[in-house]
C-alpha cells in the first residue's frame, strides 16, 4: 500500500472508532425563574464532557424519592427540602447555592390585606415542604399568630397546595392569601388578583438560599464531580454576565414561552442568581424546621456534617470567579 493510501486508511479507521460517551448526569430541577442557571447546565454540558439530563419536579421534596431510588444525581432545591431529605436518609451533600430570595406572601386583591396580622382568621395556601412553608411560619410566629391545617384550631388555616395550583386557588377565592415563589407571585400581582403583603425576609431565617445538592456517589468521583461543579459555575457566571441571555433562556426554554418579559424582570427583582451557600443559613433552616415542625425532623444532622463547599471553591478558582 502506498504511503498516502496508508495514511488515508489509518485516518478512516480512527474516524470509525466510536468517541467516548459523555458522562450522564441526571438533574432534578424546578420550574421557577431563579432556577434557570441550573437548567442552563444542560446547554453547556458538552464542554465538560457531560450529558446533563434534566427532569422537572413539582417541588423540591418530590426529588428526594428519585435520589433514594438512584434516579437523580444532582438537584436544585430549597434549603429546607434538602435538610428534610438528608434527615430522611438521602445520601446527599449540599455543594453550592444557586439562588437567593424568590418568595413573596400575596393576598387577594379584593380583601385589602396589607400586614401579616391581617391574616388572622384567613386561609393561606402554601406548598408543603418548600421554602415558602418555613418562610410563612417564621412570619406568622414573628407576629404572634398560630397556625394549623385543621379548621378552627388556630389563628390561621394553612391550606397545602402545589405551587402550580396556588394562583388558581387565590384567583378563585378558595384561599385568602398564599406564600408563593417567583415568577408565580409576580404574575398574580400583574394580573390584578393579588397584592403583595410582604417579602418574607425579615425573620431569623433571613433571605432564603437555594441549595444545589449532589449525591454522595457522584461526589466521591472527584473528577466527574468537579466537572459538574465547573459546569454549574460557568452557567451561573454566564447568567450573571448576560441578563438578556438569562431572560431569553428562562422564558423560552424553561417556561416554553409562557412567561412574559416584564413578568420575568419583576420576578428577578425579588430573586438573584448566585454560587454561594452559607453553612450558617443551612443550620438556621434546620433549627427553625425543627422548631416549627416542618418536615417532621427527628434527629436532623448538623449542617457541618453534610455541607461540602470544597468543590465549589475549586471550580470557582479554576474559572477565576471570586
Amino acid at each position: 500500500m502506498k504511503p498516502f493510501a496508508a495514511l488515508l486508511a489509518a485516518a478512516a479507521l480512527l474516524a470509525a472508532r466510536p468517541t467516548p460517551a459523555a458522562d450522564v448526569v441526571r438533574l432534578g430541577n424546578l420550574k421557577f425563574a431563579h432556577y434557570g442557571a441550573v437548567s442552563y447546565m444542560k446547554e453547556i454540558g458538552k464542554k465538560y464532557d457531560l450529558d446533563v439530563r434534566e427532569r422537572i419536579f413539582p417541588k423540591g421534596v418530590d426529588i428526594i424519592p428519585g435520589i433514594l431510588a438512584g434516579e437523580v444525581d444532582l438537584a436544585a432545591s430549597a434549603a429546607d427540602a434538602a435538610v428534610a431529605g438528608r434527615a430522611a436518609g438521602a445520601p446527599i451533600f449540599a455543594v453550592a447555592g444557586f439562588a437567593r430570595g424568590g418568595a413573596r406572601i400575596v393576598g387577594r386583591a379584593d380583601l385589602g390585606l396589607k400586614r401579616i396580622e391581617d391574616l388572622k382568621g384567613r386561609k393561606v395556601g402554601v406548598p408543603r415542604g418548600g421554602a415558602q412553608e418555613i418562610l410563612l411560619f417564621a412570619e406568622l410566629a414573628k407576629h404572634q399568630l398560630t397556625w394549623s391545617d385543621q379548621p378552627g384550631k388556630a389563628d390561621v388555616l394553612v391550606v397545602y397546595l402545589q405551587y402550580a395550583d396556588l394562583n388558581q386557588a387565590l384567583m378563585a377565592k378558595q384561599i385568602d392569601a398564599m406564600s408563593q415563589s417567583e415568577p408565580q407571585s409576580t404574575q398574580a400581582i400583574a394580573k390584578g388578583f393579588g397584592t403583595e403583603i410582604v417579602k418574607p425576609y425579615d425573620t431569623p431565617l433571613g433571605e432564603p438560599e437555594r441549595v444545589l445538592v449532589m449525591t454522595e456517589k457522584l461526589y466521591a468521583n472527584h473528577d466527574l464531580a468537579l466537572r459538574v461543579m465547573s459546569c454549574f459555575v460557568e452557567a451561573t457566571r454566564t447568567f450573571l454576565a448576560n441578563p438578556a441571555l438569562a431572560e431569553k433562556y428562562v422564558r423560552e426554554s424553561l417556561f416554553k414561552g409562557q412567561l412574559g418579559s416584564q413578568d420575568y424582570k419583576d420576578a428577578m427583582q425579588n430573586a438573584a442568581f448566585t454560587y454561594d451557600l452559607s453553612l450558617d443559613h443551612v443550620q438556621r433552616t434546620t433549627d427553625l424546621m425543627k422548631k416549627y415542625g416542618v418536615g417532621k425532623l427527628q434527629s436532623p444532622p448538623p449542617a457541618s456534617a453534610w455541607v461540602k463547599l470544597e468543590l465549589l471553591e475549586q471550580a470557582k478558582k479554576q474559572q477565576g470567579v471570586k
